[in-house]
């Protein structure tokens, strides 16, 4: 159950999106968009964006 508070919060966190729009989701999908928001952030670091870490990136 952990997990599923640990993917919402991830998701709602850098898209904005609402708890129903993220939880009607199936779990596949919302794993799917932490990994993508997780190598976005990557990208941005090794980028040398000012951007700090992510303390949130569970899903490396």
């Amino acid at each position: 159950m952990d997990k599923i508070y640990e993917e919402v919060g991830f998701i709602a966190y850098y898209f904005h999106w609402s708890h129903d729009e993220i939880m009607s989701m199936e779990h596949r999908e919302r794993r799917t968009w932490c990994e993508e928001i997780s190598r976005i952030n990557r990208n941005l670091n090794e980028e040398g964006k000012k951007q700090p870490d992510n303390p949130f990136d569970v899903f490396r």
